[in-house]
């Protein structure tokens, strides 16, 4: 019990002291030290007996002593010199983040007679850090119909240093197409955004690839890069255009059904759909949807009908090439039949006289007509009697 009396009122003691001393504390401003960050263990920070106003061999004398929160010994204190020293190399991002200013509390604590010294610890910045991006390589899909003052956000650089050592600016790899603007966002951070500075045209080029670098302001600056690719989207821009305007092909009238007549072939100069060309009669007539077949896809014309010299000697078909936008192009094919000897010659008597009376005097006997529904020297004819 009595033990237990004994112990209490220095408790109260130890209670009082430090309120005491928390009263203290809040009436003085703490003293002020500073150190750059990444300097090397035992660098010297400051004379503590010099900025506490008292003697070298005070600060031994009286049991001088550093103490953080937390235990942290990133400070010591050479008695003898009163010299405040590093313990360790500070790195100012990992001890506040991005927090500026980057301020360590402690204490100077003496005995003999006790006194409690608030200081503070600046760690100061050094452009130890060079801005990165997150992704290395940045997709932007834009179609070419895009107007050129057009902006598209990229995603912006992090830089672990902060005032002027941190990320101050962007610059973009020269080119025609594109420009750079910075946003200032209202939390301070700064935002690279692509301007469309000329029109894009797929079928010229079809990807930019652009160098977008960001830069900090140290001395020394230093920066990181990122590769923003620009994947130009086709629009319905280009119509289909044909080899030829107009196909002229030859066929001999006893060509046999599904023979290959001829191919008509346009391009398109868009990509996917936009450049998928089918090709279709343009207003045919019931005689050439009998006679020929077009493969749509292909362009190959084919013969579906017999066709006859004697009956028409020559076809003339539209044909139109429409891509996937709609727009298209028409061309003609005129396809000749070859004649072929595949008709005989034909009598026709339009008169007869029979029988003739014998020492007749010279008189028409017969009035008659030949005819050959063949052509050129397959029509030409020679009439003569027999015996």
């Amino acid at each position: 019990m009595e033990r237990e009396g004994a112990m209490i009122p220095q408790q109260r003691q130890v209670l009082f002291l430090l309120v005491l001393l928390g009263v203290s504390g809040a009436a003085s401003e703490p003293q002020q030290f500073s150190v750059v960050e990444e300097m090397e263990r035992g660098s010297f920070v400051a004379n503590v007996a010099k900025a506490l106003g008292l003697e070298v061999g005070e600060l031994s004398n009286r049991g001088a002593r550093v103490v953080f929160k937390g235990n942290k010994d990133y400070l010591q204190l050479n008695h003898r010199t009163g010299d405040l020293l590093l313990r360790e190399k500070l790195d100012r991002e990992e001890l506040c983040g991005p927090a500026e200013p980057c301020v360590l509390p402690f204490q100077i604590l003496l005995e003999k007679p006790f006194q409690i010294v608030r200081a503070e610890l600046r760690v100061h910045d050094i452009n130890d850090h060079s801005p990165v991006f997150t992704e290395r390589e940045m997709l932007l899909k834009i179609p070419e119909s895009t107007s050129p003052g057009t902006m598209f956000l990229l995603e912006n650089a992090r830089d672990l240093d902060v005032g002027n050592n941190s990320l101050q600016n962007y610059a973009i790899s020269p080119n025609s197409f594109f420009d750079i603007q910075i946003r200032d966002s209202s939390e301070g951070k700064r935002y690279p955004e692509l301007v469309l500075d000329e029109p894009l045209d797929r079928e010229e080029q079809s990807e930019v690839t652009l160098t977008l670098t960001a830069v900090d302001g140290g001395v020394p600056p230093r920066s990181g890069t990122a590769q923003v690719r620009v994947v130009v989207m086709d629009i319905n821009d280009n119509a289909p255009v044909f080899t030829q305007s107009q196909y002229e092909v030859q066929i001999p009238e006893n060509i046999s059904i599904g023979s290959k007549v001829v191919i008509v072939s346009a391009t398109d100069l868009d990509a996917g759909n936009y450049g998928e060309i089918s090709y279709t009669f343009l207003y045919p007539s019931e005689n050439i949807r009998k006679t020929f077949h077009l493969k749509e896809k292909l362009g190959e014309l084919y013969l579906r009908g017999k066709v006859d010299f004697e009956s028409t000697q020559s076809y003339i078909i539209n044909i139109q090439a429409t891509d996937g936008g709609g727009l298209s192009a028409e061309c003609t094919v005129v396809v000749q039949l070859i004649d072929l000897n595949d008709n005989p010659p034909e009598l026709t008597i339009s008169s007869l006289t029979s029988p003739i009376p014998e020492n007749s005097p010279e008189t028409v006997v017969a009035v008659f007509r030949v005819s050959d529904l063949d052509s050129g020297e397959n029509g030409k004819m020679v009439c003569s009697i027999q015996d």
